[in-house]
């Protein structure tokens, strides 16, 4: 099944390789709650990992609600979807992430014609 907003590219734009996956999480519960108080010190420290093994290349916290933005350094939405599973948050099922793959930005291809 596609990732979110992943759609075919028109067929006039080159093809890319996706080089990065961005990964939106969000809180499940509106309101902090016990459970997601309690995996956050583990939450921290698995994401400091990733981050400091060159997975997580950028990283904001979300304004709009709870959650978080990564920049993944990985080549497909499979991987990043396994390395957002493994968070606490998400195992315990307290954040949901939607993952869209990204790479170069194929339209400049058209200007090497």
């Amino acid at each position: 099944s596609p990732a979110f907003g992943q759609n075919a590219p028109p067929t006039w734009v080159p093809i890319v390789p996706t080089t990065k996956v961005l990964a939106i999480g969000h809180l499940t519960a509106a309101n902090p709650t016990p459970a997601q108080q309690g995996v956050m010190p583990q939450e921290v420290q698995d994401t400091v990992r990733l981050y400091l093994a060159g997975k997580i290349d950028q990283w904001y916290v979300r304004k709009d609600q709870g959650g978080v933005i990564f920049m993944l350094n990985v080549g497909s939405v499979a991987e990043a979807r396994e390395l957002v599973n493994k968070l606490p948050l998400a195992k315990e099922k307290l954040m949901q992430f939607d993952l869209m793959p990204v790479g170069p930005l194929s339209p400049l291809g058209l200007l090497l014609k």
